[in-house]
């Protein structure tokens, strides 16, 4: 269910380097729990752990454990939690586009935080417990490159 192929967007969007950390304008919007969340306009990318395996590239198959909050902490998906590692054919649109995206470039050990604004995410529509316009947070750990 969180990773349903998006519909492809109408704009082009540039691929991130492995390393680099992406700025964006950060605002809070309000909610109707009214506890204030945070809405970025671009996909951002830390860099936690570097690693020394193999480049995750366009292609191939990827196996990460991950941790999905929203922006007030509220988790809402965990690999951890199930204790199965989540595995996905990179740039093929099998995740949404933030994933694609934000996990291009990394190596086999690294872990990054992948902050995603809803429009590389789920947009205004939401699913599950994600609601519309939800900016999504993601720690990523990948664990192999096939």
């Amino acid at each position: 269910m969180l990773f349903t192929k998006k519909p492809p967007q109408t704009e082009l969007l540039a691929t991130p380097t492995p390393t680099s950390t992406i700025e964006s304008t950060v605002e809070p919007i309000a909610t109707a729990s009214a506890k204030p969340l945070m809405e970025v306009d671009k996909l951002i990318i830390q860099d936690e752990r570097i690693g020394t395996g193999e480049t995750a590239v366009a292609g191939k198959k990827v196996t990460v454990n991950y941790v999905g909050t929203l922006t007030d902490g509220t988790k809402f998906d965990s690999s951890y939690d199930r204790g199965t590692p989540f595995s996905f054919s990179l740039g093929a649109g099998e995740v949404i586009e933030g994933w694609d995206q934000g996990v291009a470039g990394m190596k086999v050990g690294g872990k990054r935080k992948l902050t995603i604004p809803s429009s590389l995410g789920y947009g205004p529509q939401g699913i599950g417990a994600i609601p519309g316009g939800a900016t999504l947070v993601f720690e990523v750990e990948l664990l192999a490159v096939e």
